[in-house]
């Protein structure tokens, strides 16, 4: 008679390695979607769909970077989604301007200004920089996440680097 086969996780398992690792799935979700509430959504969403296919998992692999590999597909297919299904511009209660108090520390201005660089940042390098540099994934992995050569996420982080670089120094003068 077989036992279990001892590759195959479940999600109790590798339940306390996930939660540990919450911080930063809610760090590169905010860095795909731009605000926190939608980043909120998408890391339930990622851990959802883990939880639902911790089977699919092989033990002595990158968690991490399986987590945001799910997160990355997630992201991916709900732009999709919404492509299809956008409402009309004037019909979008959420583009509606909202009541914003500006931050009266000086970090927090400075932390403001570096965010929106980084969002100005064309989506591709922003990704590769937000995983790299703010997420500190190796860029092996980084390849891995995104199906792409090591090449590609060096040549992206150089260049949304010089990007970020660029802004920060224009709106400084």
């Amino acid at each position: 008679m077989l036992g279990p086969d001892p590759d195959v996780t479940r999600a109790s398992d590798i339940s306390h390695d996930v939660v540990a690792l919450i911080p930063q799935l809610r760090g590169y979700a905010r860095a795909l979607t731009g605000g926190w509430d939608d980043a909120d959504d998408l890391v339930q969403d990622t851990l959802a769909k883990a939880i639902a296919h911790a089977e699919k998992f092989t033990r002595d692999t990158n968690l991490r970077a399986w987590l945001f590999t799910i997160m990355r597909n997630t992201f991916l297919n709900e732009i999709k989604l919404r492509r299809r299904e956008r409402p009309g511009r004037e019909a979008c209660v959420s583009l509606s301007s909202r009541a914003v108090s500006a931050p009266t520390q000086e970090w927090s201005v400075r932390g403001g200004e570096l965010m929106r660089a980084i969002d100005r940042v064309p989506e591709p390098y922003r990704e590769m920089l937000m995983l790299v540099v703010v997420m500190g994934e190796s860029y092996e992995d980084s390849a891995r996440i995104c199906n792409c050569a090591i090449g590609t996420v060096k040549s992206r982080v150089s260049r949304a680097r010089t990007l970020v670089m660029e802004e920060l120094h224009e709106s400084a003068i």
